[in-house]
Order: C-alpha cells, then structure tokens, then sequence
C-alpha cells in the first residue's frame, strides 16, 4: 500500500473529520467567548473597580530601557520595555478560559443526557 493511499484512508476516516469540523467550529466560538468576555463581561468589572479598563491593569516591575516612567497604559509600558506584572489581562483570559470551560461542560452534559434518552434500536 502506498503512502498517498494510506493517507487518503486515513483522511477518509469519520474521527478525522469530526475533529477537523471540531477545530474549526471551535475557533469561531473562541471568537464569540472573546466578544463576551471582552465586551460584556469586563465592562461591568472595570466599572466596579471605578471604572478602569480592567485588561490594562498592571504593575512596573522595572522601568523600560527605551523610556521611563510612570506609563499611562500596559501597552505603552510593554512599548517602553518595561517588565510589568499584568495581572488585569491575565484575569480577562483567565475568564475566558472558565467561560469557555463551562459552555463546553454544558455541551457535553446536553449530549450526555441525549445519548441516556435516545434509544438503541438494533
């Protein structure tokens, strides 16, 4: 058997598509638990914390090389070459993350409780 067509058997298996279909359906969701996070959750979250832009929220653990101190904004800092400790941006994927974790348990228990209803009918 040659290499072209043990590659196509393998690309004509159900799991290699079903996983093609999976990555690229989860990559526009990823794009929508963004949105979320971004544009609806954080606003609320900055505005509790008087409201700050909650993804720029660092601290300057040294001042950059290219330009001193104090920075208006995590991205000047970065620009500046600051090492900063930006711990607001890691909350936000941090709760992209859970929110994307839950939606996903959510699913699987959807399809779960499916499967348990459906009956096998040989």
């Amino acid at each position: 058997m040659s290499m072209i067509s043990e590659f196509k058997e393998f690309i004509a298996k159900g799991n290699v598509m079903d996983l093609a279909v999976g990555v690229i359906i989860g990559a526009g969701f990823q794009r929508i638990v963004d949105s979320a996070v971004n544009d609806l959750i954080m606003p609320f979250v900055g505005l509790a914390l008087g409201g700050r832009d909650f993804t720029s929220m660092f601290v300057v653990l040294e001042e950059g090389a290219k330009v001193p101190g104090p920075y208006a904004s995590l991205v000047e800092a970065r620009a500046a070459g600051a090492a900063v400790f930006a711990y607001g941006a890691f909350l936000t994927q941090l709760f992209m993350f859970l929110i994307l974790a839950w939606i996903v348990f959510m699913m699987v228990k959807a399809v779960n409780r499916m499967r348990r209803t459906t009956p096998v009918i040989p």
